[in-house]
């Protein structure tokens, strides 16, 4: 049917659609599919309405298996945005017949995937689409939501015909294996099912999920946006939920408190603490330049992962917040494939012998590595030291001598764009420390912290720390519209269709900028946090306080010729909100330093900077990226 669609539209079916030997076959048919909805029993009564809330489960799955006596896998969805916001690139809907069935689901997952023999269910969590109950951010409502479907597929939850009475229904046809997937907030509650331990989770791909909800709106006291998890909530109720989750609305506004202290709704959303409790395999994907969630998450599940054992691999881009089907489609299709193949259907396909980190290089050029963070990598300290004009120091292993000091007046106006730009120049905004031009590449792979010792003017402070490669490359435009990608007019098939769900979808190219530096990496706090990384307490002006920043993780390679900046600052504008106050800022850099995750350690940055330190100050601007804007609060795409 597929290329019956692509025939009448002028399109062309890409070679990665056509199955190889040992891979699941498209054998089965996609218009003759069963297309149906069961409502399942949550066990909660999130909406307080006296019943159980029931959640919409839109389900697409092959006839003939069935009639064969066969059980089939099932990958799943769950997600927040089928009616509200829609998904992928295009920005997709399910869509129905006047009976209510599902005739269109977004994205490629049914039209690859069901003629190959797997069911696909794109779950409405609780309070938005046709669910009932209200959405409570990543908490118990909405893994509840999801998980209650994967017990039911595995014969141990109740669902029914209808979202009111209706007759019991069960899943006869399912062999009680399900793969999660999705991006944002589907990947979100992809990571929280995992953390549950459900049974007949074997595997999840989450794509650019967050792993705590604090992290999403902190880092470490540091307010990222402009209101808490009730305006999301608000954004993807249905509007028949918004109606009756006032008070579970209420209940997100008071118990995430703009003050950037940890509460207990805070713990019900960290998923990172369950991490021992994940059976199912992860394949995780995140672009290193995303700033809606950003690379923290990634990091701290992917490390909480490997403490546990659970199997996994990673796929890192050079991105924003963009799914791998509109950066790299023809392998990302032909790895999902494999991936399911062989952790639903038990096929011995070697994808688990594969190496373990898929990392692009530069737009469109990948590289891969048998384990991830790169072999050889460990945490080294680095210095800052102050150079021949203020605020423009130099980044290397000798400490600073006591009483070495650099000051700057926090900017809100001011971004890491504008600091990078000008880490070469005294400014009053920032405090900036470069290596000389390396005399071989230097690679950073993992997470990161800064610690500074700062002495604010003021009762209140933010801190920024920037990692920044400073030398001329052309990168993906990660600030623009499309965070890295363009999207183009022509289509391609990926699968079976028809005329309600075509499997056809807009192809896109890396939308690419060149640039004479790139933010490799960032973190940010508020210095009240000093003493505890969850509750903030107001600071004495004139007293130093000593802060450890958590830097998102990454993998970048500083080329040859290149310099390697660490950036100190106040409010990093469009990523956290200012503080109360506007301080000046005095960083003791005897008891400043940066541990940073070099491939090859102190040896390999002794090799890359030796008879460097001489390097002349620049004082031309250095042009990146845009100044990031005002991030969306919504986790959408």
């Amino acid at each position: 049917m597929a290329a019956v669609v692509a025939l009448l539209s002028g399109l062309t079916l890409p070679a990665t659609a056509r199955a190889a030997p040992g891979e699941s076959r498209p054998v089965y048919s996609f218009d003759r599919a069963i297309r149906e909805t069961v409502w399942v029993d949550t066990r909660l009564d999130g909406d307080a309405d006296g019943r159980t809330d029931r959640v919409a489960a839109d389900i697409v799955r092959p006839a003939e298996p069935a009639r064969q006596g066969r059980r089939i896998p099932v990958i799943m969805d769950a997600s927040p945005y089928y009616s509200c916001c829609g998904r992928g690139n295009e920005s997709q809907k399910k869509t129905y017949d006047e009976r209510g069935r599902p005739v269109g689901f977004p994205l490629f997952y049914d039209n690859y995937f069901v003629p190959r023999g797997y069911a696909t269910v794109l779950v409405d969590l609780a309070g938005t689409n046709r669910s009932d109950g209200c959405a409570d951010v990543g908490g118990r409502s909405d893994i509840r939501s999801a998980r209650a479907v994967v017990d039911w597929l595995g014969g141990r939850g109740r669902a029914y015909t209808a979202r009111t009475g209706g007759a019991p229904v069960t899943a006869g046809w399912a062999d009680g294996s399900t793969g999660m997937i999705g991006k944002s907030w589907d990947a979100t509650i992809a990571n929280g099912v995992a953390a549950t331990g459900v049974r007949g989770l074997r595997t999840i791909v989450p794509i650019a999920g967050i792993s705590s909800w604090y992290d999403y709106y902190f880092a470490k006291g540091a307010p990222l946006y402009d209101s808490g998890p009730d305006g999301l909530a608000d954004v993807v109720d249905s509007p028949e939920a918004r109606k009756r989750c006032t008070a579970v609305q209420q209940k997100l506004a008071a118990g995430a408190p703009r003050t950037g202290d940890w509460t207990g709704l805070w713990t019900e959303r960290d998923y990172v603490r369950h991490a021992g409790k994940v059976r199912a395999s992860v394949l995780m994907v995140h672009g290193m330049q995303d700033l809606n969630v950003r690379t923290r998450h990634a990091g701290q599940w992917w490390d909480a992962l490997a403490r546990h054992g659970v199997e996994r691999k990673i796929w890192l881009s050079q991105t924003g917040h963009v799914d791998p089907f509109d950066y790299r489609r023809g392998a990302w299709v032909k790895t999902l494939h494999h991936w399911f193949d062989h952790y639903l259907l038990g096929y011995d396909n070697g994808i688990e012998r594969t190496p373990m980190a898929d990392i692009e290089r530069s737009p469109g050029r990948w590289a891969t590595d048998p384990r991830w963070p790169a072999p050889g990598t460990v945490p080294t300290t680095l210095r800052p030291r102050g150079g021949t004009a203020p605020g423009v120091g130099v980044l290397g292993t000798r400490k600073a001598p006591p009483g070495a000091t650099e000051t700057f007046t926090d900017d809100p106006k001011l971004s890491e764009a504008d600091w990078a730009a000008a880490v070469d120049a005294p400014t009053a905004a920032k405090a900036g420390f470069r290596t000389g031009p390396l005399r071989a590449p230097l690679r950073l792979s993992g997470s990161g912290t800064v610690t500074v010792t700062v002495t604010p003017s003021t009762s209140t402070a933010h801190v920024s720390a920037v990692l920044a490669d400073l030398g001329p490359d052309t990168i993906r435009d990660y600030a623009a519209d499309g965070e890295g990608v363009t999207t183009l007019d022509r289509r391609t098939c990926w699968g079976a269709g028809n005329a309600g769900d075509t499997g056809c979808f807009k192809e896109t190219a890396a939308d690419t900028r060149k640039v004479a530096h790139t933010v490799v990496s960032r973190g940010w706090a508020d210095l009240g946090n000093y003493a505890d990384p969850h509750k903030g307490r107001p600071l004495t002006p004139g007293k130093p306080y000593t802060l450890t920043l958590d830097l998102a993780a990454s993998d970048h390679v500083v080329p040859a010729g290149h310099r390697l900046a660490l950036i100190v600052a106040g409010t990093d504008a469009g990523l956290i909100d200012p503080p109360a106050s506007t301080p000046r800022l005095t960083l003791d850099l005897s008891r400043t330093s940066a541990a940073l995750p070099l491939t090859g350690g102190a040896p390999a940055f002794a090799r890359a900077t030796a008879g460097t330190a001489g390097h002349p100050d620049r004082a031309a601007p250095l042009d990146g990226v845009a100044p990031p804007p005002a991030i969306s609060r919504l986790p959408a795409g």
